[in-house]
């Protein structure tokens, strides 16, 4: 039972990771979302860097434009955080086997992270669809705003990319019951555009994010914990915050480093007004390469890398701050 427990724990330790990560971060994510949707058309571009992206948004729709779609973020973020933290350190234990505990071994680490990523994926697809719709919305865009919220852009993209209610409705009734499966699955393949490029991103991204989170924090726990340093509650409990908020920080560059290009091709992929659009991550890359050069496939790298480091930040501390308070062990 205490395997259980302590299981359970860790998915509201991840929980809380995502929360604090969503508060920090999602301003930043607008800014990056518009400049990858609206930076990298055949128009040219939109805006000439975050800051005017930034201020434009300030300016048309205040500071609630910055959080767009962030309700759906808070949802879908702290159901991913719980499964991507918790998954990661359950894989983690499964495989640590012979491994010496305590020290970060790749072996242990990347096959743990990957699928860890991989899983959550299918949560971060329909997520970010909406989120990213939402966020594309303004003044700016050619389309004009489209959804009044997360929930109606969801509705909205099932209506126009899936299958009809009602013609869902009328295969139910006429096909045998194995039928209705192969419906819904055509119902719903409309919300789960860019899901490849999604896979691949937390996949590759997230095997990047730990090595670096565990390899970092390995050396700085050795560095600070040796005798040179004081022992004292209230050096640990400042040591223990400062190698949380450096180690998450990095590592959250190092994801966004690796992955940004394909995370570009993720949000055209899901932008697109044009159903039939490639949904092939390399092909759209493929295409933003010609048209905006090797700048085009890093779209959106500023207000990236200057999210990643806060928002990563805040999610490590409160991860490694809720399983202490959890009493969850860690080497």
């Amino acid at each position: 039972m205490a395997g259980a427990g302590d299981a359970a724990k860790e998915y509201v330790a991840g929980s809380a990771a995502g929360v604090a990560q969503v508060v920090v971060g999602h301003p930043f994510d607008t800014v990056k979302v518009k400049l990858q949707a609206h930076n990298t058309t055949a128009h040219g571009k939109v805006y000439k860097n975050a800051f005017h992206c930034t201020s434009r948004i300030l300016l048309d729709e205040g500071i609630t434009g910055l959080y767009k779609g962030a309700s759906s973020s808070f949802i879908g973020i702290a159901v991913e955080s719980s499964l991507f933290f918790g998954t990661y350190s359950q894989a983690k234990q499964l495989l640590q086997g012979s491994y010496e505990v305590g020290r970060p071994h790749l072996q242990v680490i990347i096959p743990s992270a990957a699928c860890s990523g991989a899983l959550i994926s299918c949560i971060l697809t329909p997520t970010e669809l909406t989120k990213c719709r939402m966020q594309v919305q303004g003044k700016d865009v050619i389309h004009g705003a489209r959804y009044s919220s997360p929930l109606d852009c969801a509705v909205k993209t099932l209506e126009s990319e899936g299958v009809s209610s009602t013609g869902l409705l009328l295969l139910f009734s006429s096909f045998t019951v194995t039928r209705p499966i192969s419906c819904f699955a055509l119902q719903v393949k409309g919300i789960f555009r860019g899901g490849l490029a999604t896979l691949f991103r937390e996949a590759i991204g997230n095997a990047v994010f730990f090595c670096t989170y565990e390899y970092s924090r390995y050396w700085m726990h050795n560095y600070l914990d040796s005798s040179r340093f004081s022992g004292s509650s209230h050096f640990v409990a400042a040591k223990d915050i400062g190698i949380g908020v450096v180690s998450g920080g990095v590592s959250g560059m190092a994801f966004w480093t690796a992955t940004l290009p394909l995370d570009v091709a993720k949000t055209i992929i899901q932008t697109d007004p044009d159903p039939h659009v490639s949904r092939n991550p390399l092909q759209i890359l493929s295409m933003v390469y010609k048209r905006a050069g090797l700048g085009g496939c890093y779209a959106g790298l500023g207000p990236t890398l200057a999210r990643a480091f806060p928002a990563n930040a805040a999610a490590i501390v409160a991860w490694e701050y809720s399983a202490k308070i959890l009493g969850i062990k860690r080497g």
